[in-house]
């Protein structure tokens, strides 16, 4: 008889095993809490795409710009300085010191900012010494110089035909025969860009200038 209640108390050592699980309801403990901390991540590579974006919208702004560009109608404006006609400054001097007077006033043009190039000195009479002195080299050296256009150039009613045009060109009537100066002197407004400076007589001058020029 002893033996009988021995027996429920195996039956329920056999409901034992099921409060285990009641144990395994701790083993969800263990959260994986460090899985939403790697979400975070993605927030610091947000701001990074926004960067690239204000670039593009920058060369829009740029092929605008360039649109007006072509548009040149300004070129025709240019053409109209074409017809300005060079002013005309006489200065008196006599044969003898008309030569003295162009060269002071192609120091004053320097020391005004005209740069060397930009001046060309004909002579009715007598060369420039710098004109004797390079044709004594040569025309061809002589004529290199004019082409270079680095530096004042000076030649004489003979050859001054055969020189450019320049933005000033100061005449000196330093003699020679009396039809120099009339065939000078046109050749030389034609010659002169901006300004057209004439050392000489001025009734000399003056009865050219109202006829040839």
């Amino acid at each position: 008889m002893p033996l009988i209640p021995e027996e429920p108390q195996i039956h329920e050592s056999a409901q034992g095993p099921r409060a285990t699980p009641a144990s395994g309801r701790n083993a969800p403990t263990p959260r994986p809490v460090p899985g939403p901390r790697p979400a975070a991540p993605p927030r610091p590579g947000r701001p990074g795409p926004l960067r690239p974006a204000p670039p593009m919208q920058r060369t829009p702004r740029d092929v605008a710009v360039a649109k007006p560009g072509p548009s040149g109608p300004a070129t025709p404006v240019a053409a109209a300085p074409a017809a300005v006609t060079p002013q005309i400054q006489l200065i008196p001097a006599s044969a003898e010191g008309a030569l003295d007077a162009a060269e002071e006033a192609v120091d004053l043009l320097l020391d005004s900012g005209r740069a060397p190039g930009d001046v060309l000195v004909i002579t009715t009479g007598e060369q420039h010494p710098w004109a004797v002195h390079e044709l004594s080299f040569g025309e061809a050296s002589y004529w290199a110089q004019h082409d270079a256009a680095d530096d004042v150039f000076y030649t004489e009613v003979a050859m001054a035909s055969r020189a450019a045009a320049r933005p000033v060109v100061v005449v000196a009537v330093n003699g020679g025969p009396d039809s120099a100066a009339a065939e000078v002197l046109p050749l030389a407004h034609a010659r002169a860009g901006a300004l057209l400076i004439v050392c000489g007589d001025p009734q000399q001058i003056n009865s050219v200038l109202g006829t040839g020029v």
